[in-house]
């Protein structure tokens, strides 16, 4: 063997000495590693650009039928890679033909049908989880990634529907008790407060918590989707929950319209932690707005975004004047079940990109 092939073999040896070294350094720092997942036909993602986010993985979800998260989800997963450097992966409700289906029923009638998420299996490298789902019943192995996550410490940001994102309920226990989703996101859907697709929601911030690094550089909160009834009662709102955001309906869905002063405003956005079966805490934001006109309002892209960093413990990140700017077109259809008059109908993931 010549001299100079034993000195190449010798400088590549110290070259993967040396980044073995760096790397193992840099776990040992703490420093997050990128995760994004596999390319796939049957989910989206993003690699993160320059910013404070970069190797961190938010995972997004859209399984709802109503208010066009296959829309909203892939926007803001555009928002978080491109404008904070976060990668995203987006999760989509798809029917037989691996199609994005919003038109399927939910629940099902019969009840040996299940819907699918795929791509659930994500969620074990996610940092964050971005969820918005709709009386989903999915197969048990399905569900198990979210009771997984449930458990991991990780923050979790509740959009909408949510909080009645599973039919039947969950099947996650806690010592040996069922958990419901009112007791882990602090509420849950008890009816249409403000008229139900007739009055917008005018977002007011609680005074005493206007200084919730959420609500950073928040200015102005409006939307289209109307006021959820969380609490009454016998169930009122919980005293481990933080109230950011009041929801006052307005008289019809016009951004300029009157409050109507008939209803009470009620809590829309609020914070909480959750502690699992492996007693880990995580961060809880739920965020009873959230339809894809909802996020045309930079308010509501901002506090969306706010509460990625919050949840990761980023709050000093957090800066009233970053970039939430769409990318790209944006023309999100009418929340609703008509589907054809809306023009909703099975398409290509890659439709959404």
């Amino acid at each position: 063997m010549n001299l100079h092939l034993i000195s190449r073999i010798k400088i590549t040896f110290l070259f993967i000495c040396c980044v073995a070294f760096v790397n193992g350094l840099e776990a040992q720092q703490g420093k997050p590693k990128t995760t994004t997942a596999p390319q796939s036909d049957l989910w989206l993602t993003y690699a993160g650009e320059k910013g404070p986010g970069k190797g961190r993985h938010v995972v997004l979800i859209a399984a709802e039928q109503e208010y066009r998260s296959e829309q909203s989800m892939p926007m803001l997963a555009k928002v978080l890679s491109k404008h904070h450097g976060f990668d995203c992966t987006v999760l989509f409700s798809v029917n037989g033909k691996g199609e994005v289906d919003p038109t399927m029923p939910a629940p099902f009638k019969d009840k040996t049908k299940r819907h699918n998420i795929p791509g659930l299996r994500h969620l074990a490298k996610a940092d964050c989880v971005i969820w918005l789902s709709r009386f989903m019943h999915l197969p048990e192995d399905q569900m198990q990634h979210f009771y997984d996550y449930f458990d991991s410490g990780k923050p979790l940001i509740a959009l909408r529907t949510a909080n009645h994102g599973f039919w039947g309920g969950l099947q996650y226990k806690k010592s040996g008790n069922n958990i419901s989703l009112r007791e882990m996101l602090g509420g849950t859907f008890m009816g249409h407060h403000g008229g139900w697709h007739r009055e917008a929601t005018r977002g007011v911030v609680v005074s005493d918590n206007k200084k919730h690094p959420i609500l950073i550089g928040v200015e102005d909160i409006w939307g289209t989707s109307d006021v959820y009834r969380c609490h009454n009662d016998k169930n009122p709102f919980p005293k481990d929950c933080t109230s950011l955001v009041l929801g006052q309906p307005l008289i019809n869905l016009k951004r300029d319209a009157l409050p109507n002063t008939k209803k009470e405003p009620l809590p829309v956005a609020w914070t909480k932690t959750w502690a699992g079966n492996k007693g880990l805490e995580s961060k809880i934001f739920h965020f009873t707005m959230g339809s894809a006109v909802d996020f045309e309002n930079e308010g509501v892209r901002r506090m969306t975004v706010n509460a990625v960093y919050w949840g990761l413990g980023m709050e000093k990140e957090i800066k009233p004047d970053s970039s939430v700017a769409i990318i790209g077109d944006y023309k999100p259809l009418k929340a609703g079940f008509n589907y054809e008059k809306l023009g909703v109908k099975p398409r290509k993931v890659g439709y959404y990109r």
